[in-house]
């Protein structure tokens, strides 16, 4: 175990995580988890007809339901569930650059942690790790 772990179940796994996804925009769009570390989730989806605008990019909508995605169910890991649920408040997104195809990748790192509120610096970025797109979202514990 990390020294620095954050999560509160200290053994959480990927093979965990796909429990949130059936059923969910998340997989709708083809999200799927891609690493935990002690302080930080990592989650990707596909670059294709269900997350493109109608000129062939990735859309910002579909970017944001990622950055959502990852942010939320990283707040979610860092309370004791019995007690709390997270929901998103806030979330801010600067496109910057133009994805066509493969696949985009979003980081979460928490920014603060508190006992009533939670902000995460999520960054996404493409296959050949360009940054694409920065988010912050603020997450209520409630």
């Amino acid at each position: 175990m990390h020294p620095d772990m954050i999560w509160f179940h200290k053994n959480i796994s990927l093979s965990d995580l796909q429990q949130t996804l059936p059923s969910t925009l998340a997989a709708h769009l083809g999200m799927e988890w891609v690493e935990i570390g002690p302080d930080f989730l990592s989650m990707r989806m596909p670059v294709n007809d269900h997350t493109r605008q109608p000129y062939g990019l990735l859309h910002g909508g579909a970017s944001c339901a990622l950055a959502e995605t990852v942010g939320s169910v990283a707040s979610q890991l860092v309370i004791d569930p019995s007690k709390n649920r997270c929901v998103g408040m806030e979330i801010n997104a600067n496109h910057l650059k133009a994805v066509r195809d493969g696949w985009v990748t979003a980081t979460a790192k928490p920014l603060h942690i508190g006992g009533k509120s939670h902000v995460w610096d999520i960054r996404i970025t493409s296959d050949s790790g360009r940054l694409v797109c920065i988010s912050r979202l603020t997450v209520a514990v409630v």
